[in-house]
């Protein structure tokens, strides 16, 4: 491809922003400034923060801070607490969905089987349930998402073999979405080899044939998204790094090189970048535009708004740098500017 391209306003639906409680990595300003640089105008962001949201009390909170600091529009993942199961009912209507830890990850606990069939039960929707699950742990979600009618969304699906465990509850009538990540198409255990801390993430990459694997079944995933995870670099080189990586900024041009070379259609990437994220969390359509200078390079290692600074790709083959973002009719972001205040950013949950 080359020339000039205008895409719809995207939405990155797996983000961690880190605010409250870790804002020396992310805060609700850069890392929505990180987004826009991308080509996203809309971000969905997570629930496990310093303190989690799990109750009112932190969403207000969390919601005071976008409000006067973000850049793009976004919506906002309730947590579960198992000392506080009625708050699951008090969040629901203010929140894109209920985001669930179904096995052990650096910061949080696995549920019991008993809390993840009250939830399951319990949860009054209208967004999904989305899990952060191991290979072992899907089929039960799977089976409480039928048993309990519930809508399932599946983040970052570890391995290739689960997107055909998913694809057959689907087809057996449980209502089941998934996603994978750039860092999971793209990366391999060969990378993690050469990158060190800077490779490791949750779940951790895989073997090169495993990744093929990955893109043959593309056609079983419904979104792509990044899991901005940012740390440091400094937490990246110490004695415990956390998992966790970058990609607001790099997602869009990694996957327009990947249409380049014929991986997908381009149609086929708005439909993981744009439409299936909407349809599935309830968003606005008209989420202006991004227009992209479809020009070929190298991503560097730093220069990136995101405010840890680095990336995993850095040398990795790209296409399309984002010249403008519009979002309801403004033009927010120019030639690596951002355009307007903290603050412009709306919630997508209108409640």
């Amino acid at each position: 491809m080359n020339g000039t391209l205008t895409l719809p306003g995207l939405i990155d639906a797996h983000v961690h922003l880190r605010e409250p409680g870790a804002t020396h990595k992310e805060d609700c300003r850069t890392g929505t400034a990180a987004a826009l640089a991308g080509g996203f105008n809309t971000i969905l962001d997570m629930p496990n923060n310093q303190p989690p949201l799990t109750n009112l009390e932190v969403l207000r909170c969390k919601q005071a801070l976008f409000s006067t600091k973000a850049l793009c529009d976004y919506g906002l993942f309730a947590g579960y607490d198992p000392r506080q199961p009625q708050a699951l009912t008090a969040l629901a209507p203010y929140v894109v969905g209920l985001k669930l830890y179904l096995d052990t990850t650096f910061a949080s606990a696995a549920l019991t089987s008993e809390a993840l069939d009250a939830v399951f039960r319990d949860w009054p929707g209208p967004g999904p349930i989305a899990i952060h699950a191991e290979s072992c742990s899907i089929p039960l979600a799977l089976e409480l998402a039928a048993r309990h009618h519930q809508r399932l969304h599946v983040c970052h699906v570890p391995q290739p073999d689960d997107l055909l465990v998913i694809d057959r509850a689907r087809q057996a009538g449980t209502q089941v979405t998934c996603e994978v990540t750039p860092h999971h198409l793209l990366l391999t255990t060969e990378d993690e080899r050469r990158l060190g801390a800077f490779g490791r993430m949750k779940p951790p990459l895989l073997a090169p044939n495993l990744v093929d694997l990955l893109w043959q079944r593309l056609a079983l995933v419904d979104i792509i998204a990044s899991d901005h995870a940012p740390h440091t670099i400094a937490e990246k080189t110490g004695p415990e790094p956390a998992p966790g990586v970058p990609g607001l900024e790099t997602t869009l041009p990694l996957m327009l090189q990947a249409v380049d070379e014929g991986r997908l259609s381009l149609d086929r990437l708005l439909e993981l970048l744009h439409h299936a994220p909407a349809r599935i969390y309830g968003l606005p359509f008209d989420s202006g535009q991004v227009e992209i200078e479809l020009t070929s390079y190298t991503l560097p290692a730093a220069g990136y708004h995101t405010r840890c600074g680095w990336t995993p790709f850095a040398g990795k083959r790209a296409l399309g740098i984002i010249r403008q973002v519009t979002l309801r009719s403004t033009v927010v972001y120019n030639d690596n500017q951002v355009l307007v205040r903290p603050g412009f950013g709306r919630n997508v949950v209108h409640n």
